[in-house]
């Protein structure tokens, strides 16, 4: 248990699995990770996951559980030899087993940050973890695929955790408001869960904040207790909001007006507003598609590539290929033309059903079915004969792009 006076984030670390809140994927009733926990037959293993999701808290219930020491290690500040530290008292201490944990089964080292440690650090571990003197467990935001060598993450297990939905901060909200004594008003405890964009420690941060602020024991946290404290940029973006639809509306119709600076401006504010940069992204993804389409067919293979860089560098760094993206994008020729098509075509299918299709068009694996005439053409064209000579996909002439 955590002392008294530690943050409230550590106050709340649950001490059991069933106290975990979220990842029940993982760790629900018979779920893949609670069944090695609870057989006590745990691999190295790598949580990749948002910050704020539980991974710190999921290694240290899992070395309590498989009664095994715990070490814990940052790959922001650590190094070989502190790496060095840890094998020889895994290897050595007997005094680490004493008091009921298994001697021989080796110790449990929780590398926070994982991606961070470079190839001969990483290297180092990998005779460690093989010989079993450690059972590793990395955590990480980036994905292992790409900042893990090959033959270390050949010997893990990956995981992956997913972001805290709205109805699990707002559980831990209130668990955060019982502990210190505080009640929240409706207002508060939904714009907790809003704001911390699937973070629990978020949750708990400004809780605590506001509460040694503005409020005394039985007392009630506002919503104005919670602006007062962050006084933050990000409350002038609530991202479920009037603010957050608006900009990201002009963003899209900057875009397709071709407005490049228009469109800086609002991927700007977004980017120091707080948004998620993968939720800016994927709407460039979908632009790619439905503006400009085959007037420059190459759009979403950047778009794509802009995705694929915020995912895997994050912010700062990512706000630099989103406006690459961004300029890119609204500088090229659009072509509504597939997009419009679709939908036409999906109009008929709602109206028709399922048609029959055209025999020539139809697998004739058999005999029988081939006496019946699949595979041979008893019509021109390649539609249902009901919609024959439908037109859907009209291309715009070179010169109306």
């Amino acid at each position: 248990m955590a002392p008294p006076q530690a943050p409230l984030a550590d106050r709340l670390r649950p001490q059991t699995l069933d106290e975990v809140v979220g990842q029940e994927h993982l760790i629900g009733a018979g779920k893949p990770l609670r069944l090695a926990i609870e057989r006590g037959q745990v691999p190295s293993i790598i949580l990749w996951g948002p910050p704020g999701v539980g991974k710190t808290t999921l290694a240290r219930l899992i070395a309590s559980y498989i009664q095994r020491p715990f070490f814990a290690l940052s790959a922001v500040s650590a190094g070989k030899a502190d790496l060095r530290h840890v094998v020889e008292q895994a290897g050595s201490d007997p005094d680490l087993f004493a008091g009921g944990w298994q001697a021989g089964a080796g110790a449990v080292l929780f590398l926070d940050e994982i991606h961070r440690f470079n190839k001969a650090q990483q290297d180092f571990l990998l005779p460690y973890v093989e010989d079993g003197t450690l059972t590793l467990i990395g955590a990480t935001t980036e994905n292992p695929s790409f900042e893990v060598i090959s033959a270390l993450l050949s010997r893990m297990q990956v995981f992956v955790l997913e972001p805290l939905t709205v109805e699990h901060l707002t559980q831990i909200a209130v668990r955060g408001a019982s502990e210190l004594g505080v009640t929240l008003t409706e207002e508060a405890r939904d714009f907790l869960a809003e704001y911390a964009n699937g973070d629990a420690r978020a949750v708990l941060t400004l809780l605590e904040n506001a509460a040694r602020l503005y409020v005394g024991q039985g007392d009630s946290i506002t919503l104005t207790h919670l602006r007062d404290t962050l006084q933050s940029k990000h409350l002038r973006y609530d991202k479920t909001g009037e603010e957050h639809y608006n900009t990201i509306s002009a963003f899209i119709k900057s875009m397709r007006a071709s407005d490049a600076d228009a469109a800086l401006y609002y991927l700007a504010r977004m980017i120091d507003a707080g948004e998620d940069p993968k939720f800016i992204a994927r709407r460039m993804v979908i632009f790619a598609s439905e503006d400009i389409g085959m007037a420059l067919p190459t759009a979403l293979v950047v778009a794509n590539a802009v995705f694929r860089a915020v995912e895997t560098i994050g912010l700062p760094e990512a706000q630099i290929n989103l406006a690459h993206g961004v300029t890119y994008l609204a500088s090229a020729p659009k072509d509504r033309s597939s997009y419009d098509a679709y939908f036409r075509a999906l109009e008929d299918v709602q109206r028709h059903g399922n048609l029959p299709v055209p025999m020539h068009l139809r697998n004739a694996p058999t005999r029988l079915m081939k006496e019946l005439g699949y595979g041979k053409r008893q019509q021109e064209g390649n539609l249902p004969e009901k919609l024959a000579g439908r037109r859907y996909y009209q291309r715009k002439a070179a010169s109306d792009q």
